[in-house]
């Protein structure tokens, strides 16, 4: 029986790599503090720019990138994130 790729010492070490890197969100643009807790809403997830669920990589670097946990949340399964809704303040009358 398979276990869970995401568990495997390649995934690890792609998720290191591009956390090692520093980038920011790919989303909404701003840094990622790397010492939060994984639960964190604002903590690194790694993101693929092709959803596994639409046919993208696990492990292909050119794949992966650099998100929050809460922005990787919200964009799901599609291949182009959303932007993020304006706040109240941005409305303009």
């Amino acid at each position: 029986m398979a276990g869970n790729p995401r568990n495997g010492r390649p995934y690890r070490r792609l998720v290191a790599a591009q956390k090692a890197l520093g980038y920011p969100c790919a989303r909404c643009g701003y840094p990622i503090d790397p010492t939060l807790d994984a639960r964190h809403p604002l903590s690194f997830t790694l993101d693929h720019a092709v959803p596994l669920a639409r046919g993208g990589s696990l492990l292909d670097p050119a794949n992966a990138r650099s998100m929050h946990r809460r922005c990787n949340s919200a964009k799901g399964a599609r291949t182009t994130p959303a932007p993020p809704k304006p706040s109240r303040r941005r409305w303009s009358w």
